[in-house]
Parts: C-alpha cells; sequence; structure tokens
C-alpha cells in the first residue's frame, strides 16, 4: 500500500484533490482508500471547532483511522496529524503535538503539499481566512524543510492541479521502481 497525504492550508482544493486522485486511480484499475480529514467532520458533529485540549483526541482519531484502513494499493489522506499540530500551535501556542505528528508524517510515501494559489473560500467552522492560510502554509514549509520530510508541490486550478499531483505520484513510482 502506498500512503499518499495531501497537505496544505485551509482552503488549497486538498479534499477536492484527494478525491479527484482516488478517481483517477480507481479509473486505472487500483483500489484506493480515502481517510476523509477528521477536523471538519469534527467540527460537523459538534457544531463547533475543537478547544485547544480537543486537539489531541482528532490526532488520535487520525492515526487510528490510517491504522484501520484495508488492503490497498493507494491509501490517500486528507491531511494528517501535521495540519492538527500546526493548527493546535498557531491557535492555541501549543507545540505538544509535533513530535508524535512528525513521527506521523514519515509513514507516508508521499506528501503532496497544495500551494495557497486558488481563491480563498469560506467552508465550514474551521475556516479562518487568508492570513491564517498564509501563516499556516509558511509553517508547513518550514517543518517539512526542518525535518527532512520529501514533499511535491501541488499547484494549479482543476486539470492542472490534478494533472500536477498524478505527474508528482508518477515521479515517485518511478523512483521507486529505480
Amino acid at each position: 500500500m502506498l500512503r499518499v497525504a495531501v497537505l496544505g492550508a485551509e482552503s488549497t482544493g486538498k479534499t477536492s484533490l484527494v478525491h479527484a486522485m482516488a478517481r483517477q486511480l480507481q479509473a486505472e484499475g487500483a483500489r484506493v482508500l480515502v481517510i476523509e480529514e477528521v477536523l471538519r467532520q469534527w467540527c460537523k458533529d459538534h457544531n463547533r471547532t475543537p478547544h485547544a485540549a480537543e486537539q489531541a483526541g482528532i490526532v488520535q482519531s487520525q492515526i487510528s483511522l490510517v491504522d484501520a484502513t484495508a488492503a490497498c494499493d493507494y491509501l490517500l489522506c486528507d491531511t494528517t496529524p501535521l495540519m492538527t499540530a500546526i493548527y493546535s500551535d498557531l491557535l492555541f501556542g501549543d507545540t505538544s503535538l509535533y513530535p508524535q505528528a512528525l513521527e506521523q508524517q514519515r509513514r507516508y510515501a508521499l506528501n503532496l503539499v497544495t500551494e495557497p494559489d486558488l481563491p480563498w473560500q469560506p467552508d465550514g467552522l474551521q475556516r479562518d481566512g487568508v492570513a491564517a492560510q498564509q501563516r499556516v502554509d509558511q509553517r508547513l514549509h518550514e517543518l517539512l524543510h526542518r525535518y527532512a520530510i520529501p514533499s511535491a508541490l501541488v499547484s494549479g486550478s482543476g486539470a492542472l492541479r490534478l494533472r500536477c499531483a498524478m505527474e508528482a505520484l508518477d515521479h515517485f513510482r518511478q523512483g521507486v521502481r529505480q
């Protein structure tokens, strides 16, 4: 199973990209599982954004979903504990989730980072705006660089964004074969 993480700040098209990738891989005959964004569902279930003390539970839920996956060719994850840790840091000044989140991030074979090049749109309770989006994007890039976590940038809109992601996936698969 190839684990692919799709990371990025809010309103950067992660969910749309994950589902487009799943459709394309399934059309190629691959068995694909998608792990949806845990925070989005949490906010829907509770009709609010989480408090600082609830962030760790969201991280644990994300980890549990990945650990419980059935056999497949591709596991596509719409964010990971790393994004929850970043939000916990930036919103609450809590850096305690970073060690576990960074450890979990190394479980992914490919990390796709969605660039904030799409028009920002509010999307549910947890959305904070363009300024927050920029801070999150900057922190994500800092962490990936500091901890030498390989990633590929995904940019463009619509079919171009999907093509960018699939090219990164193809490049990764070719490198694995060599």
